[in-house]
């Protein structure tokens, strides 16, 4: 019997607590808690990052450029998934982050819900055996299925145990 794509990769949604790179297996994977990208979000980042760019500013604006309304800068939503990770039940033991890879695939407006699902996919441990990189694997949803961004951000955790 052949194995679909689902049966050959791991699917162990994790649960709450500390996460060290030992206790790893590709695939591992947990689901953030939701946020409203509100007015408030987009106008502070715009006065906070200088950005002030009209797409997020105007409606009328936005919708001469072909969106329904404002939208958030990019950057924004990557942050505010970024805190959502960081405020997870699940806690990663991280020593530092080391990159991001990151995609923009479609707009988010303000109103929008979204969240993210991160999978692990350790990489290896440090020459000094008590860290480890991993990447994870990051698929940002606004409004519960439709995806807006995506990306891999490249994490340095500890290790329970030197190697």
């Amino acid at each position: 019997m052949q194995q679909t794509h689902e049966e050959k990769r791991n699917d162990r949604l994790l649960k709450s607590g500390d996460l060290f790179f030992d206790d790893l297996i590709e695939g591992d994977y947990f689901v953030t808690e939701g946020i409203v990208v509100t007015e408030s979000h987009v106008v502070g980042f715009a006065g906070l990052s200088g950005d002030r760019f009209s797409i997020h500013l105007d409606d009328v604006t936005a919708q001469q450029a072909g969106f329904p309304g404002r939208i958030a800068h990019g950057l924004l939503v990557l942050g505010l998934v970024d805190g959502l990770m960081m405020n997870s039940a699940v806690k990663p033991r991280i020593v530092a982050a080391l990159g991001w890879d990151w995609s923009f695939k479609a707009p988010v407006l303000i109103n929008d819900r979204v969240h993210a699902e991160a999978r692990f996919k350790p990489i290896r441990r440090t020459k000094r055996g008590d860290r480890g990189i991993v990447e994870l694997v990051i698929t940002v949803f606004k409004n519960q299925r439709d995806v807006v961004h995506s990306g891999v951000k490249t994490l340095m955790l500890e290790c329970r145990s030197s190697a």
